[in-house]
């Protein structure tokens, strides 16, 4: 899934079609009328958190990516056919398998960009209000919490913890003020850093924790797990994360990997010179 710097460098991207007039539009969304942006003129282009906004007047085309959702400017991808493509005179972009969806008056009318770890709005201080408001919550499900944190995905979850030195199962409301502090700071620090490396293809290379195996401050072995409510998959390590508040004795099913269903095994076909 998209994270909310990776929304950015698309807004960059597609920026030259900003003051733009739509001249095509297609693609096999049936949520949306796509014909209601033809031949009108883009007036912004924006992000909120992982969401992708295109502003006309009077509307705004909102898209999440979902799980899976990707885009092309100025080129498609094969074999595959776009949820929605927007066409203008200087080049054209496809979005694939996301969520589109219309809102109705300005992004300003259904957005608070003051919870937006990437935008200058940004404010910590209503950030830690709000995480006060939820003492009971898991670290792991606060930072992906979109009112509280917009923008932050598994990766900066699992990173922003590692790095404050706090377990995902610790909850909130147990962190003293400094470690809610650096929570909240350490979202953004790291969200920006995030567009950087990402920009750079250099990404991977900066995982301390996510999808790593060994702690590269200690060197023990990280747990791995789906945790919390979102049940998204944790990295932590239990020898440098502390953990406050919380059970006693985790349960088990804390750590349980999400179910899959049965399929069939199928039969792979022999390589060569087996």
């Amino acid at each position: 899934m998209p994270e909310g710097p990776t929304i950015v460098i698309l807004c960059e991207e597609v920026a030259k079609f900003r003051g733009k007039v739509v001249r095509n539009v297609e693609g096999n969304t049936r949520l949306i009328d796509p014909e209601r942006m033809l031949r009108k003129k883009v007036l912004a282009i924006r992000s909120w958190g992982k969401h992708f906004l295109v502003q006309f007047s009077g509307f705004t085309l909102k898209v999440h990516f979902m799980l899976f959702g990707r885009y092309r400017v100025d080129e498609r991808k094969e074999n595959a056919s776009p949820r929605l493509s927007l066409g203008f005179a200087n080049g054209e972009l496809n979005l694939y398998a996301c969520s589109v969806k219309y809102l109705e008056g300005a992004p300003e009318d259904h957005y608070d960009w003051r919870s937006d770890v990437m935008a200058p709005e940004w404010d910590p201080a209503l950030a830690r209000r709000k995480l006060r408001a939820m003492p009971d919550m898991l670290a792991c499900d606060a930072l992906l919490d979109q009112s509280v944190f917009s923008g932050v995905g598994n990766i900066i979850k699992n990173e922003v913890l590692w790095r404050i030195r706090v377990s995902p199962l610790s909850t909130v409301g147990a962190l003293s003020p400094k470690k809610l502090a650096e929570m909240v700071e350490e979202a953004r620090v790291y969200s920006f850093q995030f567009l950087e490396w990402k920009k750079q293809h250099v990404l991977r290379k900066h995982y301390q924790a996510h999808q790593r195996s060994y702690c590269p401050r200690c060197g023990m072995k990280l747990r791995v797990a789906h945790l919390g409510r979102t049940h998204r998959r944790a990295f932590w390590c239990e020898h440098c994360q502390k953990k406050y508040g919380g059970l006693a004795e985790t349960p088990a099913r804390a750590y349980a990997p999400r179910k899959k269903k049965a399929t069939k095994a199928l039969k792979k076909p022999a390589r060569r010179g087996e």
